[in-house]
């Protein structure tokens, strides 16, 4: 498929408000690609995606680097390219602009096709290491060289994850479903499992509902995890379930572990590989775990038996070099509690079975263990087991039904979480402001988001400067810097990818912000390095929440 035909495509998606419109219309551009490989591609540059979530590949590529490239092109300085931005609010923009300006592109340039961009997109995520900033250049030159001004536009906004149509997870689901006459749970069940929705288009393309059906987990490949909603009341679950499976809610950080073919891979609760970053518990799987196992679990940073924050377990997340220091500051344990694979999917099977999977692979040493659990149909016994939790210094107690099946990705009410603290929401950082006297040099306030899952959309809903210490707004500065797509005086604007956990003491309708609500009395908990965008609160969520607070109000 030519390029092109994909953003002419994307200027006409751009001009529909209609999801219904949009899904119908994603739907019958997706039937008219006939290659798989384009298929695959296409599905996931309309989301706004080069790779899927779980790759661990990215481009390296930021405005500095398109502007050069665009210079080589147009023959405009990258200070004017750079003052044009701030014109337009919108390098996409810019970029169509520069090569309406260039003329007639050379006779020698090439057509871009599907195939051709995504080759130069891999080639750059591999470069890395000296001179591999100016290889990006020269390829990225290559690409505008061969571009057409509308084509310049989406492959600006593709390149610095800015494609602003709105095609979240929900709309390509649908559209896969219509594209090919089928039901739309068995796109949403194929996706939950391989986590690829540029695969799940093939399937259903190519094998229809029964290749959808027949989708099965394998090792390697990370599985979106099950979901857990908050427990209204210790009662409600009681009458819900009957007998209840509580657990500790550890303050860690959620991880899937895959072991077969002689090899470990851990996965983030983004599904993000930090394999690397975990070299004691890979070995001490090997030597615990038997081989050919998914498990989930949660790992957290103990030391003298205590735990430590939640942010020190993802300092060892992010880490890539001095590994063995960070052994040493922050040593780690991880505890199990489910089990999805076990030489073939054991999913459907009831939690109490598949915990008696769990507990005859795992063989606990002093830093692998099974979660304990107790299972009661006495309220006493849950209060126990979640006082017992917190005087551990962890967030409280999860609440299971038994007889659940582990049902990748879904938020459902067989996994409930009881905690202590009032309710908070976790949101997409959007834009901030830079402080003031002492703190001029630092960004001070952070404006957020929630998210429309259906859309993929980030609807504002609030600014929170309350919660953060001098070295919390350091850190951060320094992790938003590179994030900055715009300045207006004092105030930025960033790239979505950061999310902050935050409580509040109330909801409140707005007509300032586009979700239609404010938060009161905002205040920063902590980042949320294990989420990313989609994994934030949306705004169902969020009226769910008005809504209950509101019903609270006039019982």
């Amino acid at each position: 498929m030519k390029f092109r035909e994909f953003a002419e495509f994307c200027a006409i998606l751009e001009r529909v408000s209609s999801t219904l419109e949009m899904t119908g219309r994603i739907a019958s551009f997706l039937r008219r690609v006939e290659d798989d490989d384009d298929l695959y591609n296409v599905v996931h540059f309309l989301m706004g995606n080069i790779f899927p979530p779980w790759d661990e590949r990215e481009l390296g590529v930021g405005v500095g680097l398109v502007c050069k490239a665009l210079e080589n092109v147009s023959g405009v300085s990258k200070e004017k390219i750079e003052s044009m931005i701030k014109d337009y609010g919108d390098l996409g923009l810019v970029a169509e602009k520069l090569l309406r300006g260039r003329g007639i592109k050379s006779l020698f340039a090439e057509e871009l096709t599907i195939k051709g961009v995504r080759e130069i997109f891999d080639e750059i995520a591999e470069l890395e290491g000296e001179g591999s900033q100016k290889r990006k250049i020269l390829l990225l030159t290559g690409l505008y060289g061969s571009a057409t001004p509308i084509e310049a536009r989406y492959l600006t906004r593709l390149i610095l994850g800015e494609m602003r149509l709105g095609v979240g997870e929900g709309i390509m689901r649908d559209a896969i479903a219509r594209a090919w006459g089928v039901d739309a749970e068995l796109v949403e069940r194929a996706y939950m499992i391989v986590n690829d929705l540029g695969r799940v288009a093939i399937i259903a393309k190519n094998e229809g509902k029964e290749g959808l059906k027949n989708v099965k987990i394998q090792l390697h490949i990370p599985v979106k995890m099950m979901l857990a909603q908050v427990a209204e009341s210790i009662d409600q679950a009681l009458r819900e379930m009957k007998n209840v499976a509580v657990e500790w809610k550890y303050d860690g950080s959620r991880v899937q572990v895959h072991y077969g073919n002689g090899r470990v891979t851990i996965y983030s609760r983004r599904l993000e590989n930090v394999t690397n970053a975990l070299p004691e518990i890979v070995e001490e799987i090997k030597r615990c775990v038997k081989e050919g196992v998914i498990l989930d679990g949660e790992v957290i940073a103990v030391k003298d038996g205590k735990p430590m924050p939640f942010q020190e377990v993802l300092r060892r997340f992010r880490r890539k070099h001095e590994i063995t220091k960070a052994m040493e500051r922050i040593p780690l344990e991880v505890y199990f509690f489910d089990v999805l694979y076990n030489d073939g999917e054991v999913i459907d099977l009831p939690l109490k079975e598949r915990r008696k999977i769990l507990e005859s692979v795992v063989k606990e040493s002093k830093i692998i263990k099974i979660a304990k659990q107790v299972v009661t149909n006495k309220k006493e016994e849950i209060e126990r087991v979640f006082k017992e939790a917190l005087d551990a210094g962890h967030e409280g107690a999860m609440l299971k039904n038994p007889n659940s099946p582990y049902t990748p990705g879904k938020r459902g009410r067989h996994w409930l979480k009881l905690k202590e603290v009032m309710e908070t929401l976790d949101l997409v950082v959007v834009g901030g402001e830079w402080g003031e006297g002492r703190r001029s040099h630092l960004i001070s306030s952070f404006e957020l988001a929630c998210l429309d899952a259906r859309t993929g959309k980030l609807l504002r809903i609030g600014q929170v400067g309350t919660g953060f210490t001098d070295e919390d707004l350091e850190e951060l500065t320094e992790l938003f810097k590179p994030l900055i797509v715009r300045e207006e005086g004092k105030r930025v604007y960033f790239k979505p990818k950061i999310v902050f956990e935050v409580a509040y003491q109330e909801i409140q309708k707005s007509p300032k912000y586009e979700s239609g609500f404010a938060l009161r009395f905002p205040r920063f908990v902590r980042l949320r390095d294990d989420k990313g965008v989609e994994d934030a609160d949306t705004i169902d969520r969020v009226k769910e929440l008005y809504e209950k607070q509101f019903a609270r109000a006039k019982s």
